[in-house]
């Protein structure tokens, strides 16, 4: 029986929305005699089930059904498990239906080359650093984003080059019978001959690099623990210790780096956030709502401690059926009020960045952000694979042209030029964004701003 259904859900298939193609009146209920999973071989059905708004046994209106699945498909979707899923309905006798989940499982395990620039975006690397190869770390890192089945990850990287670091990481996102709740370990170790110890009168980066020693070593270990009570809300409580020091030459450089004269600093971090994810790709979403409340605690003493509270929402709304528009507004705060270099990074760090202002960086104790942007999906390109795969066909790329302005303001009371600090800031622009597997997306960006200067972006989200 469960072959001849998995059969028919492949005939109902019709691309990745779910959808109801049975002969009953869409004002009749049906209720789910089953549901059926296929496709997957490592993933547990149970992880997959969790993620359904339905269960066997339900009473629902074709209606009520159509968007069940429609919303379920995205959830399961989201796990980031899959290339590709598919949700169907087919009918089995009277007014019973069996509900076809089937997924196409991804490559989980990547032993894989590092190799990646040190600067915090590709345009600081080639305006602000004339494109150094020597900028860059290598190695090897190693990913098991599905380590027994239960959406588990297992990260190492063994990093050398510009910088040594080795990280490692656990996260189970299902420890409990009910699969709400999961925790997290990491660890990381670092050592960097060049830092950014201050922030220049042209709002820019500014570094030392020492030749013949460390200009910082850091270690941090630490655990969290997560709630996720349903598809959509997340609750992530951490703490973590860090063990940091400079050499004397940062000190000298800026004696406000950690606090005066202070050239080591070991300190508790407490973290909690709460998000929630209602979209259909939440890697880039074209319909949705996205929200979120960061808490982060550090330090106990004077020297270190900081709060800070930051808050977001975006909100993505369909257009018409290729257009569509995103707007976001993020908030943050942090008290008390610290001189201290590096409790000030703000704008630029992140995803707290203006378009068109990737150059700088804007240091500041309070700031705001909007970035507002119009899309429109232009065509679908697939590549064919010259092998064949169980699970991969082609590589399908989706482009989507957009325009853009973002606004932001950063509030600093220590600030010590007047370029961006304490002012509106503004950009607008249009680019390119290219989306595929693997929450791939690239972007290209063409961007104007308050200052008069304009260029290219690019870069990975």
């Amino acid at each position: 029986m469960k072959i001849f259904l998995f059969c028919l859900g492949i005939v109902f298939s019709c691309g990745v929305m779910a959808q109801v193609d049975i002969e009953i009146s869409k004002d009749s209920s049906v209720i789910i005699g089953d549901i059926i999973i296929a496709g997957n071989k490592k993933t547990k059905n149970k992880i997959i089930l969790r993620e359904l708004l339905v269960k066997k046994g339900d009473t629902l209106s074709l209606n009520s059904l159509n968007e069940k699945l429609q919303q379920s498909r995205a959830f399961v979707f989201n796990t980031q498990l899959f290339v590709d899923v598919t949700v169907t309905v087919a009918k089995q006798d009277s007014n019973k239906v069996a509900v076809l989940v089937l997924v196409k499982e991804r490559w989980y395990i990547f032993p894989v080359p590092y190799f990646k620039l040190i600067d915090r975006n590709f345009n600081e690397w080639w305006v602000n650093q004339n494109r150094d190869l020597s900028r860059v770390n290598y190695g090897l890192k190693f990913f098991h984003n599905n380590l027994s089945g239960r959406n588990d990850n297992l990260n190492i990287a063994l990093i050398t080059g510009y910088n040594t670091q080795v990280t490692l990481r656990y996260e189970n996102p299902f420890i409990n019978k009910k699969l709400t709740n999961g925790f997290a370990i990491g660890f990381t170790h670092s050592k960097q001959k060049e830092i950014n110890y201050n922030t220049g009168l042209d709002n820019k980066q500014e570094f030392l690099k020492l030749e013949n020693e460390f200009a910082k070593t850091y270690t941090r270990v630490e655990f969290a623990f997560s709630n996720r009570p349903d598809q959509v809300i997340k609750h992530v409580f951490k703490v973590a210790y860090t063990w940091e020091q400079v050499s004397d030459s940062i000190i000298i450089a800026n004696k406000n780096y950690y606090g005066v004269d202070v050239n080591k600093l070991s300190y508790a971090d407490f973290f909690y956030s709460l998000q929630y994810f209602n979209t259909n790709y939440n890697v880039y979403p074209t319909k949705g709502f996205i929200g979120g409340l960061t808490i982060f605690k550090r330090g106990l003493n004077s020297i270190s401690d900081f709060t800070q509270v930051s808050i977001g929402v975006s909100v993505i709304k369909p257009i018409s059926k290729p257009v569509f528009f995103r707007t976001s507004l993020n908030a943050t705060i942090k008290f008390p009020y610290s001189p201290n270099y590096v409790n000030q990074n703000l704008f630029g760090y992140g995803d707290f960045q203006i378009r068109g202002l990737e150059n700088y960086v804007v240091d500041g104790s309070a700031g705001i952000l909007s970035k507002n942007t119009l899309t429109v999906k232009m065509f679908d390109i697939n590549l064919k694979l010259p092998i064949k795969s169980k699970t991969l066909n082609v590589i399908p790329f989706k482009f989507y042209g957009k325009f853009f302005s973002d606004f932001g303001y950063s509030h600093n009371p220590y600030v010590n030029n007047d370029l961006l600090s304490n002012k509106l800031m503004y950009s607008y622009g249009f680019g390119l964004d290219i989306v595929s597997i693997y929450d791939f997306v690239f972007k290209i960006e063409y961007s104007f701003n308050q200052l008069g200067s304009q260029g290219f972006n690019v870069g990975t989200r």
